[in-house]
């Protein structure tokens, strides 16, 4: 059982007694029990105003808050998985921690957030191949359980004791906030739409030279995707979004990673590109979408969103055999419900043999559901089709744990604001058998339950697709 400081005196002697651990470069960890406390209200209240702020909303499992930059890496190129790994183990090695050991909830974590292709298309643009944080701050919550933790490397006027009173203190700050209920409730009047970009004209023309390629052979699958630019009538907190999409999506993780006050990644995410738990992985296969309300036979029956789907299992279980994995699968998969959307959805396990998380991440990633087959010459193809930058979306976001245990979620379902300006971004399956006029319902289809699950009215000139309320 862990025995956490039941008093600041205790906290101080367990801070100076850590903190005699250190190595150089070493960070002092500290955390603290507390009463129950929503991360996403309390994500204000960690932190300073420009901090990087980042948020794992999977109540009423798992959610986190965390802020500030502990440590951090941001690299491109083809290397990004291992390095990430690399800082990730270092960082969370030359942890001096108190309690230790301590309740899995309250672990120590690093903070992932993938591009979806290893470098930008040109140098100095868009989202770098990886960034990784471990945080300053860290709240976390399963149930009624919660922690804090700060950590802070020592030096100059950073101390044991500094460290030890500032994480007290915040304790009893966020303490007093929930039981008076100043948490600064998330509210505000609705905002609404001042322009929405036409993107049908230029899809349609890159929908049609991807579909070629696929009745032709030279691809068995293309998910090809649309970005949509929104501008707001007025700058829009990203919490706020975070809050509807809770609302609207129950079923997913919702996640915010927010770099500064200027740009922020918030999303929904209904597909779970790896987690792992005490040597146990699980991946999900997700392809095949329709609109909640038509007749689950219809997905279950419809050869081509079948089809679809099965390339995704298939790759799957191929690139865990290879790894040296035995996955295992249900034989047919079944209906997943997400908002207003509903998917074909396969669960794959299997048991971990020591492999590295980050390294099965990069043989996962892409799957099929979020690019295409063969994976070289669909990513190939979608360079060249799209005219814009990916950046974050369908790339892995998640955590990794002191002891090895992770979680990444495959960033689709979601959007970066930039004050008054919100991209984005969705894409259907194409394969042999897709009818044009269907794979740009499908993609009118996410982008506009996507507008309605941020709360936001839909762009004019979209009409939604019956079913999809």
């Amino acid at each position: 059982m862990v025995q956490a400081p039941a008093n600041f005196s205790a906290l101080l002697s367990a801070a100076t007694a850590a903190s005699r651990r250190l190595e150089e470069e070493g960070v002092l960890s500290l955390s603290l029990p507390m009463g129950p406390l929503d991360p996403l209200l309390a994500l204000s209240h960690l932190g300073g105003s420009n901090d990087f702020r980042f948020l794992w909303d999977g109540a009423p499992g798992l959610s986190i808050a965390a802020a500030g930059v502990c440590n951090g890496l941001e690299l491109s190129g083809p290397r990004r998985f291992e390095l990430a790994q690399r800082f990730s183990s270092l960082s969370l090695s030359r942890l001096a921690l108190e309690p230790a050991p301590c309740p899995p909830l309250a672990r120590p974590r690093v903070l992932l957030a993938f591009a979806f292709f290893e470098s930008p298309l040109h140098p100095g643009t868009g989202a770098a191949g990886v960034k990784a944080v471990l945080p300053s701050w860290q709240l976390s919550r399963q149930g009624r359980h919660c922690w804090l933790r700060l950590q802070r490397s020592l030096g100059g006027d950073v101390t044991a004791r500094s460290v030890a009173e500032e994480l007290w203190d915040t304790r009893q700050r966020l303490e007093t906030l929930a039981l008076t209920g100043h948490t600064g409730a998330i509210a505000g009047e609705p905002v609404g739409l001042a322009h929405g970009s036409n993107w049908q004209a230029g899809y349609r023309s890159a929908l049609d030279r991807a579909l070629e390629l696929v009745e032709r052979g030279e691809l068995q699958k293309l998910v090809l995707a649309v970005r949509q630019q929104l501008v707001l009538d007025a700058p829009l907190d990203p919490l706020r979004l975070l809050a509807h999409l809770r609302h609207s999506q129950p079923g997913s993780c919702r996640f915010l990673w927010q770099q500064s006050e200027r740009e922020a990644l918030v999303g929904a995410s209904p597909e779970r590109l790896l987690t792992l738990r005490q040597g146990q992985l699980r991946s999900d296969a997700l392809a095949g979408t329709a609109p909640l309300g038509e007749p689950a036979d219809d997905l279950l029956q419809s050869r081509k969103d079948r089809h679809e789907h099965e390339l995704v299992v298939e790759t799957i279980t191929a690139v865990l055999q290879k790894a040296g994995l035995e996955p295992r699968r249900p034989r047919r998969p079944r209906l997943a419900r997400h908002g207003s959307l509903v998917h074909l959805h396969t669960p794959i396990t299997a048991s971990l043999r020591g492999q590295a998380p980050l390294t099965l991440a990069e043989a996962l990633h892409p799957t099929p559901a979020v690019a295409g087959l063969p994976r070289r010459e669909a990513m190939a193809w979608l360079r060249s089709l799209e005219p814009f930058e990916r950046g974050h979306y369908a790339a892995p976001i998640g955590w990794i744990d002191t002891e090895g245990d992770t979680d990444l979620r495959v960033a689709i379902r979601s959007g970066t604001l930039r004050g008054r300006q919100l991209e984005l971004t969705a894409g259907a399956g194409l394969v042999r058998g897709s009818q044009p006029e269907r794979e740009l319902q499908e993609v009118a289809l996410k982008l506009g339950v996507l507008q309605q699950q941020l709360n936001l009215p839909l762009a004019a000139g979209f009409s939604q697709p019956a079913g999809a309320r």
